[in-house]
């Protein structure tokens, strides 16, 4: 290397460290899993219900079909859905790290529930409680809007620790 490239190539280095140092944490319940333990990659091939409707449940993933993302174990309820999420995690973890996306439109950090989801544009979304679905969806692409503008200074916050309220999860299967 050359004198000029040199430093370039340690500023970039020095940069690369620092984003991934301060990438956020997955939301992880008290299951031990992302997502509470259902399978990310499957959620793509439920159908989904209109706005205003309750969704198709999850399906559980399986304690013995497992793989590490962003710090986080995620169950699958495959193999292949496992291979599939190895291949290509960004394409079906849930957005803000699992965390509610209605709460990141508004400024902050809380659980998602695993339940209460929607895909959008290919990506999948969740939020905390049917009465915060309601209010995401009156402006789904408001609150995208709102969401992704807050996201890049609360992702490098920790991960929430909070319960999602009244509800409890059943997976991962054993």
């Amino acid at each position: 290397m050359n004198r000029l490239t040199l430093p370039f190539a340690a500023a970039i280095s020095a940069l690369t460290l620092a984003t991934s140092a301060a990438a956020g944490e997955q939301f992880v319940d008290e299951t031990g899993f992302a997502v509470s333990g259902y399978d990310v990659v499957s959620y793509f091939s439920l159908p989904q219900s209109a706005v205003g409707q309750p969704q198709t449940a999850p399906v559980e993933g399986n304690k013995a079909i497992t793989a590490e993302y962003n710090g986080a174990t995620f169950a699958f309820a495959s193999e292949a859905n496992r291979d599939a999420f190895t291949a290509d995690p960004a394409k079906y973890v849930p957005q803000y790290d699992g965390h509610c996306a209605y709460g990141v439109a508004k400024g902050g950090k809380v659980p998602g529930n695993p339940t209460l989801w929607r895909i959008i544009d290919d990506k999948l979304y969740l939020n905390i409680t049917p009465n915060v679905v309601g209010f995401w969806e009156e402006d789904i692409p408001g609150n995208l809007t709102l969401s992704r503008d807050n996201w890049p200074s609360l992702d490098p916050k920790p991960a929430s620790e909070a319960t999602i309220p009244q509800w409890s999860s059943m997976a991962p299967k054993s």
